[in-house]
């Protein structure tokens, strides 16, 4: 198993590649904490290890040094991620190369002027959107019928394009731009909010809002550098020499020339750490009218007590004021083939819909088998119209469902909420039940 340590600053995209292939492989890698990027990566041990002075950087157990993130994460991989077959592995490095000279490039140059690192050239910009949108079309037209990039099951393939993706979905990418590429969407999230990733890169929130330019931005980090540069050349010079006037502009001058293109991509990355947060957005059912029904005691009831019990317990408890029933069927059955891939469907989309947990159950089944199955599900929320359409972190997967809103009082009402709950029966069309899961 591998193990090492890991030379990186504090959210490095390129890092978290490597660092969400261990979580998957077991690796042992230790980050290292006295790292001080602009001072470690300078040192004199740190360029004999690592001479180009760019990180990430790996040191095995053993000493051994490895450089470029890619192959880094593909170190510390196991089989399922590197790829089992020689197919696999070689459209694994496909899809790497594609992130790096498709995605990448194209990122930075529309990310990287929004945060200040980079100048604004708006040819440029636009010229990146144009790249982005074709890499985007690409991914979205590959993952019309695929969970994942490769195979059956997630690879580095889909951890590092994701990655490569971060900033622009973190700063970019609101929904109305992210809306034409629906399956990259739902790829992405079911990337970034698997356990493993969510331990390395916390809960991730998509752009409510593109990234405004901002002129000023761009002056304040090259002033920052300018500044770092000047302390450390005076910081070189012997303590009693004379400090001439019009030679010291003329450095200060110098080095705020060649800033901008002196600073390696590593190296501008590690602005993203002076960024203000973003304000977290309200939850919608927060402004709604409080209800007498309180659904995480009906969560608890239905977890700890048999369906006899629990199914009772919802209708002698539900609120039909604050609260609405509401019955959703997958709209492209032709795209369901096996059966644990309809069951990745689902968790993808409840994870996602994270924040919506508080005020929201639900119990999606699958019915069928392979290559002839179809998702259906009862979901109950507050309020009473349609509530994905309430928070754009909620609007990537419900439009891939029809919803129809049940009438509570109604008997079909009480014997799908009963079929949907137990788990049994069969879908409209005659296909047997084969497995469910619950939004709670």
């Amino acid at each position: 198993m591998a193990s090492g340590t890991l030379y990186t600053y504090p959210e490095n995209f390129r890092a978290y590649k490597a660092l969400i292939a261990a979580r998957f492989s077991g690796a042992r890698i230790k980050v290292a904490e006295d790292f001080v990027f602009g001072e470690t990566n300078k040192s004199e041990g740190f360029l004999k290890k690592f001479p180009l002075g760019k990180v990430p950087a790996f040191e095995t157990c053993d000493g051994n040094c490895i450089t470029e993130s890619n192959a880094i994460a593909y170190y510390v991989a196991n089989e399922q991620l590197r790829g089992k077959t020689d197919l696999e592995r070689a459209l694994v490095i496909q899809w790497l190369d594609f992130a790096d000279s498709e995605i990448l490039p194209a990122s930075c140059a529309w990310v990287f002027p929004l945060l200040g690192i980079m100048p604004y050239h708006k040819q440029t910009v636009e010229h990146a959107k144009e790249d982005i949108n074709k890499a985007l079309t690409v991914l979205n037209s590959h993952l019309l019928t695929r969970t994942y990039l490769v195979g059956e099951r997630l690879t580095l393939a889909d951890i590092c394009v994701a990655m490569t993706l971060l900033h622009l979905y973190q700063y970019v990418l609101e929904p109305e731009l992210r809306k034409p590429y629906q399956n990259v969407n739902r790829w992405f999230q079911t990337v970034i909010y698997q356990p493993e990733s969510i331990a390395v890169i916390g809960a991730f929130k998509l752009a409510d809002k593109t990234l405004e330019y901002d002129p000023k931005k761009f002056a304040e980090t090259q002033g920052k550098v300018s500044k770092k540069e000047k302390k450390e050349k005076e910081s070189k010079k012997e303590p009693k020499e004379p400090k001439e006037p019009k030679e010291s502009k003329k450095e200060s001058k110098t080095s705020a020339e060649k800033a901008p293109a002196a600073a390696t991509e590593e190296e501008t990355d590690a602005t993203d750490e002076a960024l203000a947060a973003e304000p977290k957005k309200k939850n919608p059912f927060a402004s709604m009218p409080k209800s007498s029904f309180d659904l995480d005691d009906f969560k608890r009831f239905y977890s700890n007590e048999d369906e006899s019990k629990s199914i009772p317990y919802f209708w002698q408890k539900f609120d039909p004021e604050n609260y609405s029933i509401w019955f959703s069927e997958y709209k492209y059955k032709n795209e369901l083939t096996k059966v644990f891939m309809s069951c990745n469907l689902i968790s993808g989309m409840y994870q996602r819909l994270d924040t919506m947990r508080k005020g929201a159950f639900a119990s999606a089944c699958i019915f069928g088998e392979d290559n002839d199955n179809t998702i259906s599900g009862i979901w109950i929320w507050r309020g009473q119209d349609l509530v994905f359409t309430l928070s754009p972190d909620w609007q990537v997967d419900y439009e891939s469902y029809s919803w129809t809103k049940l009438d509570p009082s109604k008997e079909e009402t009480k014997d799908l909420v009963k079929q949907y709950l137990s788990w049994i029966g069969t879908d409209k069309e005659g296909r047997k039940f084969n497995q469910g899961k619950v939004f709670k």
